[in-house]
């Protein structure tokens, strides 16, 4: 019985030593070192080998590396194959810190203010209380909700949508393709946090960008296909959106003459928002091995219907 890691193999040495000391009876090998095939029973990657049945018959669980698993082919992975998504704590600790960071620096105008420096130009512009900004998160999971539950602590108007209903304590709760309209409209800085699915995929577009507040800001932390990227260009020039701060996008990186680089309005950073933390990950892995060989559900199990 043997467990792969298929991602960055410096990552990997990390993980290595902390499975030996966590999980010492299982053999942990980095690829493309992976022994005999047929020992495989797990198998963690970022993007898993095309061969994956074939490669590995006696594969019992595919983590994923990362929070998501759009990367995945799922109609590609043997439908009897369980697949986890990454459900831990550095991650959530880090989507918080950044999502913060954002909200707060829309909110008090860190943009206005860096491009007013480089002008040399010295201008004040009104504070407004936190109370007075709406804040809308767009996917009600476990970083959704980790996400609200800070900002709600700044004193910010919070309210959540997802595609079936949740109940949040001091969150206002929306959800359906019937509640997006009103969500929208009582939101001033938009933040998506969904996975990212067929019916997910180019959600950041015109018709949801006019259904927001005139001047709204857009947060985009899920995934870069969830962005039209020329209709919030076209929204950033006409006023309807008034600023966005990026941390995915697709193509990544984007190509040097993207005029997401040199926007006054955008703020671009390289999918840095949360990283797997390799002391939690491996924790919460070896607890999802300990739960399966007991015959337990495991945290983070893929509902192929849903994609998530």
């Amino acid at each position: 019985m043997t467990f792969v890691y298929k991602s960055d193999p410096v990552r990997g040495a990390v993980w290595a030593e902390l499975f030996a000391r966590r999980m010492p009876e299982l053999p942990f090998r980095i690829w493309p070192d992976i022994g005999d095939p047929r020992d495989v029973r797990y198998l963690a990657a970022w993007q898993p080998p095309d061969d994956l049945a074939d490669r590995f018959p006696n594969l019992e669980v595919l983590f994923s590396t990362g929070a998501g698993t759009d990367h995945f082919d799922l109609a590609a992975i043997p439908p009897s194959l369980p697949v986890v998504r990454m459900v831990e704590s550095g991650i959530i600790g880090g989507m918080v810190e950044y999502v913060s960071m954002a909200v707060l620096s829309l909110h008090r105008d860190w943009q206005t203010y860096r491009n007013q420096q480089r002008e040399g130009h010295w201008q004040t512009h009104r504070v407004y209380p936190a109370s007075s900004r709406r804040i809308g998160v767009l996917g009600l999971g476990v970083l959704g909700r980790a996400v609200l539950e800070q900002l709600s602590r700044f004193g910010f108007s919070c309210a959540g949508w997802s595609r079936s209903p949740q109940q949040i304590d001091g969150v206002e709760c929306y959800a359906g393709a019937d509640d997006l309209r009103p969500f929208l409209a009582r939101t001033d800085i938009l933040i998506c946090l969904l996975p990212l699915t067929d019916s997910t995929r180019g959600i950041l577009s015109t018709p949801l960008f006019d259904q927001l507040p005139r001047g709204a800001t857009v947060i985009n932390v899920g995934r870069g296909g969830h962005l039209v990227q020329q209709d919030l260009l076209q929204a950033l020039d006409a006023g309807q959106i008034g600023g966005a701060i990026l941390d995915v996008c697709e193509p990544e990186p984007l190509p040097p003459d993207h005029p997401f680089w040199s926007h006054p309005k955008v703020v671009l950073t390289p999918h840095i928002a949360s990283m797997t933390q390799p002391e939690t990950a491996v924790e919460a892995i070896v607890d999802n091995i300990r739960r399966h060989q007991a015959g337990l559900s495991m945290n983070g199990l893929v509902d192929r219907t849903r994609g998530y």
